[in-house]
């Protein structure tokens, strides 16, 4: 068990950092200090207690990243409450469920998604953020008992509210505080339930790490209801004294490149997607011209080019950062093997949402491309179900302190997610030279050729998304032959003027220049495009089960 606790950490973030920012919207400009902010969450105690809530009740939170979802996040967790936070992406039916399931006593969220959901199937009261007004409730009282909190706040604070006054519940390290309904791509997503524990050792850990110091400045555009985003770009941040700025909107390559010049946060917590769209829209047509590919093979002068791309985009990022993670997914190997090229100062983590999240990290400055990092020295443990864990993949297994307490109400999808020796299994699977991770592919997507070979359609599907018109794609395997999904690049098409049957010509292409680069076993056989998106989960990853 961490020795920290969870909670203690943000009383004393928030007498120690009292005047110092902690919350801004990019949009809206609404601002809170870390004494501000701990005097929201007393209001908010206050409308817990009027709601008869009691320790241990659930508190569902749907909306995007906000100051207000950050305050009444903070408020439940403080109170002794468990918080339920619900992807604003997920479907209206989706979000009716999780709010049953869960047994929220209390809902939150944002006026545009209540219109979405049917509220004759929430039976409990629901609050509207920002304003955290009244939507909902079976109480006629409850409205008129409301517009006496403010009198009765101000009277229990008379003197105003201060320092001192910061007193949480006591919430010990073994308690659920979260559950954090996941995504999954093979049917309805699971509660994880995560321990004051887990969240405290990936805050412990960062803080060893040093990724953030007091009064840093830190971008928030990953979704916080994602575990992800949220201990990282959130709780890590706010127990640091860190001021956190929250996009609040949608993060278009254009939005980010705005704010982040403007923001110059000290640390980029992102996703793959992200850097491989910069790698293709930006890098990639710069390379790829002739001249440019004659000069990247001259010694000396390839140096000089790569320094001047990697300049270029550092100061496009906000030239103030130290460090860019990259997690959730794994990342194009072309777009990471360039960007370790030129030195760009990136690292890839491992993690999932059952150890809220991390699992393996190094700094920049010590990660070996293709890997996803060490394992938390101290803090986690792994294995690999495999003879040879070195060179034959097997399935990563796992156990430390990051590892969930198993997912809410579900005892027999806890007892087949772990061995019978009590390791979490990943469903991922790779090899561990030393504590270093080398992640190959999920499990459940790899596919078996007609000689027996594995094959990981991952490592096929990063070289097909670098080809000319390639949006995305989805390698399957039909009647022991591959076979390609593409979605094609839209605005590259559109732009070019490129019609339906040059596409197709186009793709013939890419097949050939594919199967060159891959192992005689992964060429595919053909290629068929696809003219919807593929399904994609909130953390972008692809619905594979959809198109088997």
């Amino acid at each position: 068990m961490i020795q920290q606790n969870l909670i203690q950490l943000y009383e004393d973030s928030f007498k120690k950092n009292w005047d110092m920012p902690a919350l801004t919207d990019y949009k809206g400009g609404t601002s809170y200090t870390y004494g501000e902010l701990a005097e929201k969450i007393a209001e908010l105690h206050l409308l817990f207690t009027e709601l008869q809530i009691q320790k241990g009740d659930t508190i569902s939170l749907i909306g995007r990243n906000h100051s207000s979802w950050s305050l009444v996040f903070m408020a439940t967790i403080t109170y002794g409450a468990v918080i339920v936070p619900i992807l604003h992406e997920f479907n209206p039916e989706s979000i009716e469920h999780i709010i049953a399931h869960s047994d929220s006593k209390l809902v939150f969220v944002s006026e545009s998604l209540w219109s979405t959901l049917d509220s004759e199937q929430i039976k409990v009261p629901v609050f509207e953020i920002p304003s955290i007004s009244l939507l909902r409730s079976d109480d006629k009282s409850l409205a008129e008992r409301l517009n006496t909190l403010a009198e009765k706040f101000q009277q229990h604070y008379k003197d105003g509210f201060s320092k001192e006054d910061i007193r949480y519940a006591v919430v010990n390290n073994e308690e659920v505080v979260c559950i954090n309904y996941t995504s999954g791509t093979t049917g309805f997503s699971k509660g994880v339930m995560i321990m004051a524990n887990n969240f405290a050792g990936n805050i412990i850990y960062g803080q060893k790490l040093n990724l953030l110091f007091n009064g840093d400045r830190s971008l928030a555009f990953l979704p916080l209801a994602h575990v992800y985003g949220c201990t990282f770009d959130f709780l890590y941040a706010l127990a640091t004294g860190v001021h956190i700025t929250l996009l609040g909107t949608i993060p278009t390559p254009q939005n980010l490149i705005n704010a982040l010049k403007e923001i110059k946060p000290n640390l980029i917590i992102t996703v793959p997607l992200i850097f491989e769209k910069i790698y293709k829209k930006k890098i990639l047509p710069v390379i790829e011209k002739p001249i440019v590919k004659m000069l990247l093979k001259i010694p000396g002068i390839n140096n000089l080019i790569l320094t001047k791309i990697k300049k270029s985009l550092i100061e496009s990022l906000g030239g103030n950062f130290r460090e860019v993670v990259i997690g959730g997914a794994a990342l194009n190997a072309e777009v990471e093997a360039f960007f370790h090229k030129m030195k760009f100062p990136f690292t890839v983590g491992y993690g999932m949402t059952e150890c809220a999240p991390l699992i393996s990290y190094d700094h920049h400055e010590t990660f070996v491309p293709t890997s996803c990092g060490s394992v938390l020295d101290e803090i986690m443990e792994a294995r690999i179900d495999s003879g040879d864990p070195e060179n034959i993949p097997g399935e990563i297994q796992i156990r430390g302190e990051n590892v969930m307490k198993g997912y809410y109400k579900n005892p027999e999808a806890t007892e087949d997610a772990f061995t019978e020796d009590g390791w979490l299994k990943t469903g991922d699977s790779g090899i561990l030279k030393g504590r270093r991770l080398f992640i190959k592919g999920r499990i459940k997507n790899m596919l078996l050729a007609a000689n027996g070979q594995n094959i990981y359609p991952e490592e096929i599907e990063s070289r097909l998304n670098n080809l000319p018109y390639i949006a995305d794609s989805v390698v399957v395997l039909r009647d022991y032959k591959l076979v390609a999904l593409v979605y094609p690049d839209s605005a590259a098409v559109n732009g070019d003027n490129i019609t339906r049957e040059k596409l197709e010509e186009i793709m013939q292409d890419n097949k050939g220049i594919l199967n060159k680069m891959v192992a005689h076993y992964e060429k595919i056989q053909s290629i068929e495009i696809v003219d919807k998106e593929f399904e994609k989960t909130p953390k972008k990853s692809i619905k594979r089960f959809l198109y088997r």
